[in-house]
């Protein structure tokens, strides 16, 4: 098998390449391949098979076909300029976002005119697909209105994989990703992403800025949770899927009030008094139309999994990242 990660300098990038290397298959089959694609040289992974990593646009002229001209068995996608860029710079974000993943598909579909070629897709879309009105809890049947760029983009993929798959050019998934929590590393342009500053710094007894009320309410999961998404989604049998070829991935609703209380159990008080109050409209206007809560019983049935609690996500966090040393309480 031959699999080729488009995104894999990211963060869940990064893990889904370790996870799949020590795996060593998918499925049964064998990886003898990976292919590591990003707009900077990804870092390599310790693995038994062939490996290369490439440094490459999605969205200019070219760089689709030359990845999958070695034809791979399993495409991970998740390349994309985050929700805040792609609010501040339209154009970034549709040329990435959409017209990268449209010369993608393409670039399948021609390759199978050439001699057959199916290759399973794994696509990330993220739950800001849902936008007003939005009830307390979502369906994946619930209708798509997006109210930011990001989610416009990612809502037209959704569109495009289902196509795609529907007329048997590849056999597509895509997955709606909750909000990460708590991502490890330097902050990105996310405009979510204080959900995680204000608790990774302040674990390492770092300030963190807090932008949004304490009563904003969001869905959440860790990045362990999300790599068991994308690798259950590799292997996954899509004829169960019919026609709704995107799935909303299991998570956590909480409050920022709900973070910073499990914060406080798992790290104590000189934790939490590391979080600064500053009140940032942008921000808050974009979470604003961010959903709360989801319906994921389709999801779970299918094999699913997320964290319960945030004390649970924290702890992830400090044992994936952090060594397992627990901070110490005040």
């Amino acid at each position: 098998m031959h699999i080729l990660i488009i995104g894999a300098a990211g963060m869940i990038g990064r893990k889904l390449s370790r996870a799949l290397a020590a795996a060593g298959t998918v499925n049964g089959r064998p990886i003898r391949r990976m292919t590591l694609a990003d707009i900077v040289v990804p870092e390599t992974t310790d693995f038994g098979g062939e490996i290369e990593t490439v440094a490459t646009d999605l969205s200019r002229p070219g760089a689709a076909s030359a990845l999958i001209a070695s034809r791979p068995d399993l495409i991970f996608h998740f390349a994309a300029v985050v929700s805040g860029e792609a609010e501040a710079d339209f154009e970034k974000g549709y040329s990435v976002n959409l017209d990268g993943t449209r010369a993608l598909f393409e670039v399948i579909r021609l390759a199978g005119l050439e001699r057959p070629y199916t290759p399973r897709v794994v696509f990330t879309s993220s739950i800001v697909v849902f936008g007003e009105p939005l009830p307390s809890v979502i369906s994946d049947t619930h209708c798509v209105t997006p109210l930011t760029s990001y989610g416009t983009q990612k809502a037209i993929c959704e569109l495009l994989l289902a196509d795609y798959s529907r007329r048997g050019i590849f056999d597509g998934i895509g997955i709606r990703l909750p909000t990460i929590s708590i991502r490890p590393g330097k902050p990105n342009k996310a405009a979510s992403g204080f959900f995680s500053s204000i608790l990774r710094e302040p674990l390492i007894g770092e300030e963190a800025v807090l932008p949004v009320s304490e009563n904003v309410r969001h869905w959440f999961a860790s990045p362990r949770a999300a790599t068991g998404f994308l690798l259950h989604a590799a292997e996954i049998d899509t004829g169960s899927l019919g026609q709704l070829r995107t799935i909303t991935m299991p998570g956590l609703s909480a409050t920022v009030g709900d973070q910073i209380e499990a914060l406080r159990r798992v790290a104590g008080d000189a934790a939490t008094q590391l979080i600064r109050r500053e009140p940032n409209e942008t921000i808050a206007n974009i979470i604003s139309g961010w959903p709360q809560g989801f319906d994921t019983r389709r999801a779970e049935a299918l094999g699913f999994h997320a964290e319960a609690s945030f004390e649970e996500i924290i702890r992830v966090h400090i044992e994936d990242e952090l060594e397992s040393r627990l901070p110490e309480r005040a």
